[in-house]
């Protein structure tokens, strides 16, 4: 039995820390969870649409994570420009996130329609930035779509979108259907996905009444879980970390109308390590979380931290905190709810950034 691992820091490849005081709280948890690389998403109130918000946002961040390499993207909008697109690239913003309209957290200013994008895709194809897809569209009643066929439904596009851009690096985000990662794995080099950890965990009966692991998109069915598992066990290089950690106050996720997302960043590693030897393949970890996003994507970490290791250890009584306080000097922000609170996932970090 295996007792001890010692791997790379880790690479998360789709991450949310929000604003003001919840951004305090969260960001210098990201290196607590063993994970020195964050793609960080746009989604935020406004949302991130011009290179210099992009710079703003990323210049708070690393003033409260140093050792953090933190890679931005703009939000996919009709004010997103070829113009702006050249001169985002030329600033290191790494890539473009869309988002379907109102199918998630802060996405009212979502697509409706890709085709009128196609000039900022071929410009982005050109300057290599990456186009991030929220892989769903919206509810329709009448068209028999909803949160548990959503995905599915969106992977014409996909098909659709890397036809007309075969150059184009897309990934596919927090791929929750066996439908998914056969279009991802059916289609060129340059199209990869993102697995959460959530994702290899739940399935639609663990959220169906748990605020706290209602996210978008929604776990599905036993037979999607498996697949998302059977990927990473057999090493498929363009399926990678992508946590999608998304904290919501404990007001926000327990009332009347629970907003979507779960908390995982102050333990990725500890919960992956858990998940890993339960799939028994402890041996797909390095690569899932450390790797492959990063050959993907063609990225790294800040020189001094490329080699940095991170030692989890097994040990017993390894409790998720019950939750995390958003701010110290007020109490009134309230708390987050981590992902399996108060269960013991049996590892911890032993050593970080070593």
């Amino acid at each position: 039995m295996t007792t001890s691992i010692t791997i790379p820091s880790a690479c998360d490849f789709h991450l949310h820390l929000r604003q003001g005081d919840m951004m305090r709280m969260v960001t210098p948890k990201v290196e607590e969870g063993g994970v020195s690389l964050a793609y960080i998403m746009p989604n935020l109130q406004p949302p991130i649409k011009t290179t210099e918000q992009a710079l703003a946002y990323k210049s708070e961040l690393e003033s409260l994570a140093p050792n953090i390499t933190f890679y931005m993207t703009l939000y996919l909008s009709p004010e997103l420009t070829v113009e702006e697109i050249r001169k985002a690239a030329k600033a290191g913003v790494a890539g473009v996130k869309s988002y379907p309209r109102g199918v998630t957290t802060n996405s009212e200013n979502g697509i409706e329609n890709y085709e009128v994008y196609y000039p900022v895709f071929k410009a982005m194809e050109e300057e290599g930035m990456v186009l991030n897809l929220h892989g769903e569209i919206p509810s329709d009643a009448q068209k028999d779509i909803c949160v548990m066929n959503a995905e599915e439904r969106f992977l014409p596009e996909l098909e659709k979108i890397h036809k007309a851009f075969p150059k184009l690096k897309i990934v596919l985000e927090h791929a929750t259907t066996k439908a998914a990662v056969d279009m991802v794995k059916k289609l060129g080099n340059t199209v990869g996905c993102s697995i959460t950890v959530h994702h290899l965990q739940l399935i639609i009966d663990d959220w169906a009444g748990q605020a706290h692991h209602f996210c978008k998109p929604v776990a599905k069915y036993p037979h999607d879980r498996e697949a998302l598992r059977e990927v990473i066990r057999s090493g498929h290089p363009r399926f990678f970390l992508g946590t999608d950690s998304a904290p919501h106050p404990i007001s926000t996720k327990e009332g009347p109308r629970s907003n979507a997302g779960v908390f995982t960043t102050p333990l990725v590693l500890p919960y992956l390590a858990k998940i890993f030897e339960d799939m028994d393949c402890l041996d797909r970890l390095e690569n899932f979380a450390c790797h492959y996003g990063k050959q993907f994507y063609g990225l790294s970490q800040k020189s001094a931290f490329q080699d940095k290791k991170v030692t989890l250890v097994k040990e017993t009584n390894a409790i998720v905190p019950q939750n995390y306080e958003i701010s110290a000097t007020n109490t009134e922000l309230g708390v987050v709810v981590p992902f399996y609170a108060n269960r013991d996932i049996g590892w911890k970090i032993a050593s970080n950034f070593i």
